[in-house]
Parts: C-alpha cells; structure tokens; sequence
C-alpha cells in the first residue's frame, strides 16, 4: 500500500532550524515529483516547495526562499525539507504530497511550533 510519512517537527525557538523528512513506503519516490505543504491554525494550506523527479528541480514559496531546502535521498526512499532561521510564522503543520496516477497522496502531518 502507497504510504507517505513525516517526521521531525517539534518546538524550536526563533532562529533555529529542523529537519523534515516524507519517507515513502509501497512505492518508489524518486519516479515523482514531492511537495511539501503547511496548514497554520485557521488557515488554508499552502504549497512551501517542491522537488521533481528528474532532474531533481526545486521551487520554493517566496516565504521561506532562502531559509528551506528539499532534497532527495533515493536510497532512503526520502524527501527531506531543511528548514533555517525558523520564524514564528513558520508555525504549522506540514504535510509532503505526491501524485501517482491521478491518485494524490498525503502523509498524516508533523506540528513544527516555532517559539521563545
């Protein structure tokens, strides 16, 4: 069965950083391109970056341009964003997504809070 799961949100203060990783499992990531969304309290969720699959092209929201970076790890079966310079704005959750089909897919969120 096609699975997206993230992992590595969590509390951090302004200015630091975290690592997320979308790890897939049923499938092979690297034949897709991966998103990478966030959906603050009361808002709608919005697209942060995303990375084909070949070549592996980024893109990036105007927001976090600078401060974040996908990448791949094919061995891993891994899309990762590297968040920096964390901003309380930055505060949601993140969902990474990829179409397979038609089909989207969605992992089940991890929280990133950035706070003092």
């Amino acid at each position: 069965q096609e699975q997206l799961v993230e992992s590595g949100g969590g509390l951090v203060q302004p200015g630091g950083s975290l690592r997320l990783s979308c790890r897939a499992s049923g499938f092979i990531l690297d034949s897709y391109s991966v998103a990478w969304f966030r959906q603050a309290p009361g808002k709608k969720r919005v697209g942060v970056s995303c990375i084909n699959s070949n070549p592996a092209e980024t893109k990036y929201a105007s927001s976090v341009k600078g401060r974040f970076t996908i990448s791949r790890d094919n061995d891993e079966n891994t899309v990762y964003l590297q968040m920096n310079n964390l901003k309380r704005e930055d505060t949601a959750v993140y969902y990474c997504n990829t179409q397979i089909l038609g089909r989207s897919y969605w992992g089940q969120g991890t929280q990133v809070t950035v706070s003092s």
